[in-house]
């Protein structure tokens, strides 16, 4: 089973808006309308039978809603494979929690920047003391910050696997959007999968070729970004900048198959 571990869709009534502000936060046009049925048509177009989807609450009072989309997507759309949201400052996590297990959630997506919270923030870390190891986590890692100041980084990642091993996590955008040197440093080789996603189009090649070789390759992930990158176009550069063969391109999309339900 081919899988894209790493994209977005949103609901017809925000999704331009949502596209706008990626797009002034990232500088990226986005490639498609944001909508889980465009997001479908190019999964299908590249040949890919799953794509697990993503949101995340940027304050509190997001937390239901985006969950209520999730299992809405999960009810409507088989080949969707939709993560859930939480926040450290929702005052009922714990039964958020059980109502995405009993509406066959298994993912959670956490995008620290975006929800204006640290990775390293007691907080969070009491959240994640909540979570159970059942769910597979999706964390956004890197910015344009130095580590130091970035919610996110790889750094406060590779702590956060060391105080809660045995977590199932997807270190998105290969380890760290802009933060690939401290990616190379803390996260590679280490019990964590990454994903492709956002990295193409701004890693420079001697770094992308580091990565790649020194993680395990059953624990890297295909991932797009839908909709700032179409999925069947970041397969061919992907493949190209790498020069991977068919097998090798075919071992990736199926890796994600492993944190499947």
């Amino acid at each position: 089973m081919r899988i894209d571990v790493h994209t977005h869709a949103f609901h017809p009534k925000i999704a331009q808006k949502v596209l706008d502000q990626l797009s002034d936060h990232y500088g990226i046009p986005p490639v498609g309308d944001g909508t889980v049925e465009d997001l479908l048509t190019r999964a299908a177009r590249a040949g890919l039978d799953r794509v697990m989807l993503h949101t995340a609450a940027t304050d509190p009072s997001q937390v239901v809603p985006a969950n209520n989309w999730a299992i809405e997507l999960t009810r409507k759309h088989p080949e969707v494979v939709a993560f859930g949201s939480l926040h450290p400052d929702y005052p009922d996590n714990e039964r958020e929690i059980e109502r995405l297990t009993k509406a066959g959630i298994t993912g959670l997506k956490f995008h620290p920047d975006f929800q204006g919270f640290f990775l390293d923030s007691p907080g969070f870390r009491r959240l994640m003391e909540m979570v159970p190891e059942r769910f597979t986590l999706m964390i956004h890692v890197g910015d344009d910050l130095p580590p130091e100041k970035n919610p996110s980084c790889p750094m406060k990642l590779a702590a956060l696997l060391r105080d809660f091993p045995g977590r199932r996590v997807i270190a998105a955008h290969m380890g760290g959007y802009l933060h690939w040197k401290w990616a190379l440093e803390h996260l590679v080789g280490r019990d964590v999968f990454m994903d492709t996603s956002s990295t193409l189009a701004f890693i420079p090649d001697e770094m992308l070729r580091a990565i790649w070789n020194g993680h395990p390759r059953e624990r890297m992930l295909f991932g797009s970004d839908y909709p700032l990158f179409d999925p069947g176009a970041e397969m061919h550069v992907l493949q190209r900048r790498l020069a991977l063969t068919d097998e090798a391109l075919e071992s990736l999309l199926q890796a994600g198959t492993a944190l499947l339900p």
